[in-house]
């Protein structure tokens, strides 16, 4: 009897130290991933609360006998006082709208030219590359040289081809300026479009493409009923990333146009960053950015929602 009692303590006690070690085991991969939460959260998302806090609040450095929360006065303004900001959304709606488009379309040509089979293909396919591996502020350098009124190339082609008289200051006038822009952007986003789009293209069997060749499909119907249909999904998340940066996109414009002129180029995030840095109104900038914000967690629950994307299933 006594035998049986030391046997059933012991196992009791090796099921109790076992349940102890499985317990350890499942907290420990916390505990080694809790230095990297904790700073994700201060560098992250105490920030994001901070400007929350300061979007209800009276925070001009230029007032600061005035400071204090105002509640929702700061939004009330920019919905019903502040002209510069609906221009500055319009600017950056047409800014998205454009860009994506446009390296879309010619990120899918670029992808379908590199799916290819052509000698040096992986040389071409890593200079493919290049325009999104450099910086943005060189990017910027490189683009406003060539767009430079005295010095730039584009200048010099066309007066060589006789396209245009005269040197055109192109970042300096109200008809170029976003033009310009636009056409700088476009080179440094083709190449995520490109190189995403190829990626998918390799996952394409070439069965299907073997059997519809064998039903007489040309390359205009491969085109749009199978290549396009597989591309769903890659299309779908590229864009939804790109329009996402492209909306928040501040360095290429700022650096080569200031907003200008005339805020011909000022998007919304520009305008909320001169607000907030150079003009010291914190209180207004963050109302800003909070609204800014809003209209992106739209924007992305409603192209998900359109799109049957990103884990939701027809029904």
């Amino acid at each position: 009897m006594e035998l049986s009692q030391s046997t059933g303590g012991q196992t009791l006690a090796a099921k109790s130290k076992a349940s102890r070690r499985r317990m350890g085991d499942r907290w420990f991969p916390y505990l080694l991933i809790a230095p990297t939460v904790l700073l994700i959260a201060g560098l992250l998302v105490f920030p994001i609360f901070r400007v929350f806090d300061l979007s209800v609040q009276s925070y001009d450095f230029t007032r600061l006998q005035e400071a204090g929360y105002i509640g929702f006065e700061n939004f009330r303004n920019i919905f019903t006082q502040d002209d510069m900001f609906y221009s500055s959304m319009w600017i950056t709606l047409k800014w998205v709208v454009i860009e994506v488009v446009l390296q879309l379309v010619f990120g899918l040509i670029v992808a379908l030219l590199l799916n290819q089979a052509f000698k040096m293909r992986g040389l071409v396919r890593s200079l493919v590359l290049v325009p999104w591996a450099v910086s943005g502020v060189l990017t910027t350098m490189l683009w406003s040289l060539m767009f430079n009124q005295h010095i730039g190339i584009f200048n010099d082609i066309l007066m060589k081809l006789g396209i245009i008289s005269e040197p055109v200051a192109w970042l300096a006038n109200i008809h170029t300026v976003f033009g310009s822009v636009v056409v700088a952007e476009l080179w440094r986003g083709i190449p995520f479009f490109a190189i995403t789009l190829l990626a998918a293209l390799q996952t394409i069997p070439h069965e299907v493409y073997e059997s519809c060749e064998v039903d007489g499909a040309g390359s205009v119907k491969k085109l749009f009923f199978i290549t396009l249909p597989f591309l769903k999904e890659s299309i779908v998340f590229a864009t939804l990333l790109r329009a996402i940066w492209e909306f928040n996109s501040i360095d290429m414009i700022f650096t080569m146009t200031n907003g200008g002129p005339m805020d011909m180029t000022t998007t919304l995030p520009i305008y909320m960053m001169k607000t907030s840095i150079l003009e010291g109104n914190y209180g207004y900038g963050s109302a800003l950015g909070v609204v800014t914000f809003a209209f992106l967690m739209i924007f992305v629950v409603l192209y998900l929602r359109l799109n049957r994307s990103g884990g939701m299933q027809d029904e």
